[in-house]
């Protein structure tokens, strides 16, 4: 087994907080947690690039190449979206509350606390310093909330929340250098410049509006011929720090437009003031945007509802109740027909056409954390239940989630999938466990247990047909026929909570772990009875078979996982794991983090597909990959490096112990903010409204795709899917100095193809593999096939599997896999099934997608000449009836033309 698994998306975790962006052409959201994602044209991608705390603002280039991406401590990074590669390393030292390009690209603005700061934007040739401060705009007296540029780039302005707006420019205009406008009694939530003009609209977290006439247009705007020498600071005002002396003009401005001598500067008035909240004063505004070509302002609320309005006449177009969370975040695309919005309490994506009014877009994560995950047979889908009562049912191709399941009514403790593949069984501390179907998208089966118990774990068998349950205060199993509904057995024997079940893959016999330090197992054919009891050094947390049946694993409560043979319910080994979780310590921790490591351990197991390695991960932001048959370490993935949660590093950081406590435990802002909170009962806002926390890193459930192609965890950063990336590893098999590409070439041309076959695969390159076979005429390809030796049979298989999932090719690609499948099943079929199983799943998966996409493609078209057929039909007949008509007329036209003629003159 290779382990070259890279981390290729996160699901799970929809929005979060920071601004919302739209790329360049409209089609795409871009979106920030701690990873970026970009939604569009019905996929979800996670970019290669991370952050140590999470990120709270993005800024897009106008040509959407490059973006400025910052976290909480104001630590920047530039990442171009082409390449996907992270190409600079900024920080600002301060947390960062807005960012904006400037629209011809040139320069970018930047708001820190009450300053601006505007930066040269990175050209496209190679800096050492691909951020260069040009100036330091100061002014505002407290933090600035939001910036907007003049669609020439001439002035930018910024709101604050000591409730002014300050308009700068971006040169030393000589008639405007700074100008502050006033007339808001609340929070600057959004600022905008008209279009090609310097005309505004503000608009304030208290509902109100405000329009400001410009008596100059931009035009009229001239560049001062001199610039003046900067004066020493006078008493009151900041000494200017020695990188803006450095690297940076410094402007400061004061209230009220700048006095001097010419009476040419430009003026601002107020043209009208209007307001939005007419229900109270709770409804707040939290987000804004404006399209300057359409003239359309939206705007969110708290109470989730938002507002389109026309300006300046503000003309209301529609209001509409989105979520009953606040909106966070508001974009708007580049033609206007499209408004994204963000809720964060909820974690909520939406996408709205507001001329059709309808979705176009609608992604919700789990609002809390995830405990349980399991993949479909086929690899294709991964289910979810999280501590919200949800199941989601996610696409592992475009990471998107398609169906919601919203019956539970208390936390989902697992999920797992029936063996056909369209059954989930989810069990919860509700005391239910309910199966749903992904046909008709219901649940059609309820189980109960006669008195209330609150289930914790779950295991259906290979059949499809028995589904068990275990109940944690009750120390019972519970059986049920998926059939008939019906309880068939409840089987008592442990004395203590049942942490873990699971079912052999080949055979009737469910193992349980419980934490009264037993594995047992029951037969399913023999009355269910216990047939053997495993006796374990501590509590069990989890069990799990492998997929031959063969072995099981167990991890315990003192960090270790022991191998048992089921069949002789003897020991085959075990491994110390709790030093490789290497826990960190919590801010409230009063020991380190290597005396609170022996109180940890692992959670979950899980085997990879092919039995000879075992996945692990626990109470630690890493999980191990073990050799079973070497029973060592063999990799550890670091699932997240954000600093925002806690149990993180190692030693907690003394700069921030005084003699009271650590300042990290100490809330700052007005609590109402984005961040994790739990709102107070009774309690609308406020100071005392919400508290926050910090969650704790863990992983509460790992799962090996059926594939083995990838793997799955879920964790307190969402879930997030490993996969294996072919492109970084040179992994040649049976090399040898012949074994080049000028000699696989040479075979080519003389078109010996099984020989090229075989020296391609030795080499073991995507491309050239891909090169050979697409080489291969089309009725050649049964005969290589018969001539290509066994031991290439099996690899050939899996990179027909890999590519035919990507590849247009579809038939040429079947011909090879129904060829080899012909001729070689037979002793394909005689070989271990752990090693063949994976790449036949994966072939199956691709082949499934593929047959999907192509019925969908089928009955469209299909519907639509029938719908061509029954129109032109419809038509033929409108037409003869038509002709029949104008027959008759003619018929009457010469009928009375003839009476005329014979009438007596």
């Amino acid at each position: 087994m290779k382990f070259a698994y890279r981390f290729s998306n996160l699901l799970g975790a929809v929005y979060r907080q920071g601004n919302l962006s739209f790329s360049k052409d409209g089609n795409a959201v871009i979106i920030i947690i701690k990873y970026m994602n970009i939604y569009g044209d019905n996929t979800s991608e996670t970019l290669p690039v991370s952050t140590t705390k999470n990120i709270t603002c993005v800024g897009l280039s106008p040509d959407g190449n490059i973006a400025v991406v910052v976290d909480e401590d104001g630590a920047a990074m530039l990442v171009s979206l082409i390449t996907r590669a992270t190409l600079h390393h900024f920080h600002f030292h301060k947390p960062v509350s807005s960012i904006r390009f400037s629209p011809d690209g040139r320069k970018f603005v930047v708001t820190k606390e009450n300053v601006a700061l505007m930066y040269h934007a990175p050209g496209k040739q190679r800096e050492f310093n691909a951020f260069v401060l040009d100036k330091s705009y100061y002014g505002p007296y407290d933090e600035t909330t939001c910036i907007d540029w003049t669609d020439d780039s001439k002035c930018f302005v910024v709101g604050s929340k000591d409730m002014s707006t300050w308009v700068f420019g971006a040169e030393r205009w000589a008639n405007l250098i700074y100008y502050s406008l006033g007339g808001h009694k609340d929070v600057i939530v959004g600022c905008f410049f008209e279009k090609d003009s310097l005309d505004l609209y503000t608009v304030s977290q208290d509902g109100t509006l405000c329009v400001w006439e410009s008596d100059t247009e931009l035009d009229g705007l001239v560049l001062k011929k001199s610039q003046d020498k900067p004066k020493p600071p006078g008493p009151g005002e900041e000494e200017e720090s020695e990188e803006e002396r450095n690297e940076g003009e410094v402007i400061r401005g004061k209230a009220g437009a700048p006095k001097e001598k010419n009476t040419n500067n430009v003026r601002y008035k107020q043209r009208s003031k209007h307001f939005f909240n007419k229900e109270g004063d709770f409804n707040n505004l939290t987000a804004a945007a404006y399209h300057k070509p359409t003239h359309i302002l939206v705007t969110g609320f708290a109470s989730g509802i938002f507002h389109l309005h026309e300006l300046p006449e503000f003309n209301l177009i529609h209001s509409l109740s989105i979520s009953d969370q606040r909106i966070s975040s508001v974009a708007i695309n580049s033609s206007g027909d499209w408004i994204s919005f963000g809720c964060s309490g909820m974690g909520q994506l939406l996408v709205w056409e507001w001329q059709s009014e309808s979705y176009v877009f609608k992604q919700q994560g789990h609002f809390n954390n995830m405990a349980s995950l399991a993949y479909s047979p086929d690899g294709q889908y991964i289910v979810t239940g999280g501590d919200d009562g949800k199941v989601k049912v996610w696409n592992t191709n475009s990471g998107l989630c398609f169906v919601t399941f919203t019956e539970h009514t208390s936390s989902v403790t697992k999920v797992t999938f029936t063996s056909s593949g369209f059954v989930i069984v989810s069990a919860s501390l509700d005391g239910t466990v309910r199966a749903f179907d992904l046909h008709r998208y219901r649940n059609f089966r309820t189980f109960t247990s006669p008195r209330p118990a609150q289930f914790s774990s779950l295991a259906v068998d290979v059949s499809g047909e028995l589904v068990s349950a275990g109940a944690q205060d009750s120390f019972e199993i519970f059986l049920w026929s998926m059939q008939t509904g019906r309880l068939l057995e409840v089987l008592g024997g442990h004395e203590g909570p049942v942490s873990c079940l699971c079912f052999s893959p080949v055979q009737s016999i469910l193992a349980s772990a419980s934490w009264d330090r037993t594995i047992r197992l029951w037969d399913m054919l023999d009355s269910w009875q216990v047939k053997e009891t495993l006796p374990l050094s501590s509590d069990g947390l989890s069990v799990t078979y492998r997929p031959d049946g063969q072995e099981l694993a167990v991890a315990t409560l003192n960090g270790e996982i022991s191998f048992w043979n089921p069949q002789t319910a003897t020991q085959t080994g075990s491994v110390a794991g709790r030093h490789d979780l290497e826990t960190g310590r919590k801010e409230t921790d009063k020991i380190t983090a290597k005396q609170s490591a022996k109180g940890k351990s692992f959670t979950s197991l899980c085997y990879s597909a092919d039995g000879e390695s075992v996945l692990a991960g626990g109470q630690s932001k890493f999980v191990c990959i073990y050799n079973v048959k070497e029973q060592m370490l063999m990799k550890k993935f670091e699932i997240s490096c954000n600093l925002s949660f806690d149990a993180m590093e190692e030693f907690l950081d003394r700069r921030k112990m005084t003699e009271f406590g650590s300042l990290a435990l100490v809330d700052e802002g007005a609590g109402d903010g984005d961040g994790v909170n739990i709102s107070l009962p009774g309690v609308r806002r406020g100071d005392m409204s919400s508290r926050h926390f910090k969650p704790e890193i863990r992983v509460s459930s790992l799962r090996f795709s059926p594939t083995g192609r990838s793997w799955a965890a879920t964790t307190t950063e969402g879930l997030l899917v490993y996969s294996l990336d072919g492109s970084l590893v040179f992994d040649p098999y049976d090399l040898d100095l012949d074994v080049t590409p000028a000699s696989i070439r040479k075979q080519l041309r003389l078109q010996e193809w099984a020989p090229a076959i075989v020296l391609a695969f030795r080499l073991n390159e995507k491309a050239l593999k891909q090169e050979v076979l697409e080489t291969v005429p089309h009725e050649q390809i049964p005969v290589v096939c018969g001539s290509l030796p066994d031991i290439y049979v099996e690899k050939l298989l899996g990179f027909l599997a890999a590519s035919l999932e990507k590849s247009g090719h579809l038939q040429f690609y079947m011909t090879w896999v129904q060829s080899l499948l012909m001729l070689h099943g037979q002793k394909l079929k005689n070989r271990s099934v752990l090693t063949i199983l994976p790449t036949l799943q994966a072939l199956q998966k691709s082949i499934q997608r593929h047959f999907d996409n192509l019925s969908k493609l089928c009955d469209f078209n299909m519907f639509n000449i029938r719908y061509a057929a029954a129109l032109s039909k419809q038509r033929g007949l409108k037409r003869a009836a038509e002709e029949d008509k104008g027959g008759e007329e003619e018929e009457e036209d010469e009928e009375l033309s003839e009476e005329m003629s014979f009438e007596p003159k």
